[in-house]
Order: structure tokens, then sequence, then C-alpha cells
């Protein structure tokens, strides 16, 4: 039973992180919005927060190797609670240039905070389950769902404090949240756990499988392909279309919590197989081709005009996007866990969400430019783009391994 007390302290941990993280980008988001910066401005702020997470990604995975999932799950938490110290500092007084510099640098520490929990928390599942392709794939799957519900919990959290508390009060609010899971990850998790041998030298870091370097690849296009749309376009399209900030933060909180509802059945959905691949792999391309065709639907209604009520069709058709994305990436993060190696389970799972941090970087900034040049139609064409290279790169992937998983 302790490897499964150990997956609850872990996911509990990264439930509160998550929660803040949440409710962070939201009070960033539509405060700065409120004082008038540009859709490509509100994109900038968070650019450090995903180039950050790259290097805390690749770093993050070599380190839960060598000192133990524990201690970088600790490290992850602190680092998060500084972030948000930094940045109930900002002074309204300040300069523009100034108070976009110091949110950056804030939302960059809060980038490879989140980094370094999301890579020590799934290194510990792969760590903890110890009965095959079944177990880890419903672990994950529940994981990463309920992980994704708890974001969008924060995003409504992020709009409602804004709104009944003010953005430093809300910020304090969610430090004394983090400051409670990290006493509760320093004194009920064991500290060996996931320690291995890490690799010696830098460029042992990329020496993946083919499998590994694949998956990373297309989680690059995957995430790229919904940031595009979702971190400025569509927050800024709705509120266009005479959505105020509560009606905004309430859809993204809607579509993220249903989104993480479907990533935790997503073991129901998809066809299973004994070795944990020969089905699982075609199942990814399948949702792969089908993901693609939704923005390039949406992007076609929006060019032709004929809609009476564009934000509506955008919400309804995002909404089939997000049930598409989920169980898409569900099945990624399962198959990065079954293609990485047991021994640098952490060093695996570190470049793939790298990967992920460069792929949510792209998006971002082509969420400002597509947002302020071309509108959220731009945005979805994007996507669709994205996510044709994605599906291209899953077709690629192998369906078998030398060691196969047990059911």
């Amino acid at each position: 039973m302790s490897v499964v007390r150990n997956y609850l302290i872990v996911t509990g941990a990264y439930w509160a992180f998550t929660l803040t993280d949440g409710a962070l980008r939201m009070l960033v988001l539509l405060h700065f919005y409120q004082l008038g910066y540009t859709p490509f401005t509100l994109a900038f702020l968070f650019l450090l927060y995903e180039a950050a997470g790259i290097f805390a990604n690749l770093g993050g995975g070599w380190l839960a190797a060598k000192f133990g999932i524990p201690r970088m799950l600790a490290i992850g938490l602190t680092l998060q609670i500084g972030g948000l110290v930094m940045l109930s500092a900002l002074d309204p007084a300040w300069s523009a240039a100034a108070s976009v510099a110091w949110v950056v640098c804030a939302q960059g520490i809060s980038g490879v905070a989140k980094d370094l929990t999301k890579t020590a928390s799934k290194s510990a599942i792969k760590a903890s389950s110890q009965q095959g392709a079944g177990q880890l794939f419903r672990w994950v799957a529940w994981f990463t769902g309920s992980k994704n519900a708890m974001k969008g919990f924060g995003f409504f959290l992020g709009g409602f404090l804004l709104q009944a508390v003010g953005f430093r009060q809300a910020l304090w609010l969610l430090v004394a949240l983090l400051a409670m899971a990290l006493v509760g990850v320093l004194l009920s998790l064991p500290r060996e756990l996931g320690k291995a041998k890490a690799s010696k030298s830098f460029k042992e870091l990329f020496a993946k499988n083919r499998g590994v370097n694949l998956l990373a690849a297309a989680r690059v296009f995957m995430f790229g392909s919904r940031d595009i749309w979702f971190v400025v376009g569509l927050p800024v399209f709705l509120y266009s279309q005479g959505w105020n900030y509560v009606g905004v933060s309430t859809f993204l909180a809607a579509w993220t919590i249903g989104y993480g509802g479907v990533q935790a059945l997503a073991p129901q959905v998809v066809r299973r197989s004994q070795d944990g691949l020969s089905r699982e792999v075609p199942e990814a391309r399948l949702w792969g081709v089908a993901l693609a065709i939704i923005p390039i639907a949406l992007g076609l209604m929006l060019a032709t005009g004929a809609v009476g009520r564009p934000d509506l069709v955008v919400v309804a058709g995002l909404a089939i996007f997000g049930f598409a994305f989920a169980v898409n990436s569900s099945l990624h993060s399962y198959l990065i866990l079954a293609y990485a190696g047991s021994e640098k389970a952490a060093e695996d799972v570190g470049f793939y969400y790298a990967a992920n941090a460069a792929g949510r970087l792209g998006g971002i900034l082509l969420s400002g430019l597509l947002t302020q040049y071309a509108g959220l139609e731009g945005c979805l064409w994007g996507s669709a783009a994205m996510l044709a290279a994605c599906a291209f790169l899953t077709f690629m992937l192998p369906s078998d391994r030398k060691a196969p998983l047990t059911a």
C-alpha cells in the first residue's frame, strides 16, 4: 500500500500546485488586459515562463534521478511560492516597461517551478507503478486528467479572487495554500523515491530511443496547437464579443475541467493491448488525425462569415476540440512512460516535457502575434498546421519495444 500512498501524496501536492498555477495565469492575463496591454504584450508576459520550463524539464529530470523525486517536488513548490511573493511586490507606480520586466521575471520563476514539479510528479508515478501497462495507463490518465481539472478550477479561482479581493491579496492566499502542500511533501514522502544513476554528460540527456524522440517532437506541435488559440486568442475574442471577465474565466475553467475529466477517462475510450503499445500507438494516430480536422472546420466557418453568433460556434467547436485533445494528450502522456527506460525514467520524462514547454512557448508567441494581426481565425489556421505536423510524426511511432510491458 506504500506505493498507492506515495501516488496519492504526489497527486495531492500537484493538485495544490496546479490550482495556484491556473489562478496565477488568469490573474496575470485579466489584470494586465484590464490595464490596456496589447495581445502581443500579454503573450510576452508568459514567454519566459515557458522558455524557462524547457531547461527546467531537462535539468529537473536529471536532478530527480540524482537526488530523488521528493526533493525536486519540494524545490518546485518553494520556487512557486517565491514567484508569487515576487509578483505581489509589483508596484502600480512603476512604468509599463519596469512592470513588464518584473512580471516576466516572476513568471520565469513560476515556469521553472511548474516544470520541476511536473517532471518530479510524473516520474514518481513511473517509480511507484509496479503492475505493468494497465496500472500505469490508469494512474497516468487519472493524474493528468485530475491535474487539468484542478487547473480549470484555478482559472475560475483566479478570476473570482481578482474581482473579490484584488490582485495582491489573491497572490498571498495562493502562497498560503502552497505552503501547506510543501509541508505535506516534506513530512510524507520517502526521500529515496525515484533515485537512479543519473547521466554523466549533457549529451546523454538527449540520447533517447526513437519512440521518446518522436513523441517529444509531436508534443511540440500538439501543445503549440492548443496554446496558439487558448492563451491570448480565445480570451480576447470572447471579450470582444461582449463577454465580461468572469464569463471568460468561467468558460476557460469549464473547458479545462471538462478536458481533465476526459483525460481521466481515456483508458475507457482507447482500445488497449497486452503489450501496452500495439493498439495504443494506432489509437494515437487515429485521434491525432481527428483532432487536426476540428480547427480546419472552425476556421472555414469563421471565414465564411455566415454564422450569426461566432462566439457560440467557437465555444461549441472548441468543446469538441477539447474532447479529442484530451484523449490524444492522455495517450501521449502514457506512451512517454511506456517508452521511457525504467532506470532513467525521470530523465526521459524531463526531456519529453522540455519539448512540451518548447511547444507552449511557440504557441504563446504565435497566439499574441496572430491575435493582433489576424484574430482568432488566424490562430485556428495556425493550430491546424501544427496538428498536421503532430499527426505526421505520430505515424512514425514504433508500436513495439524490446521489453514489452505486461498488462
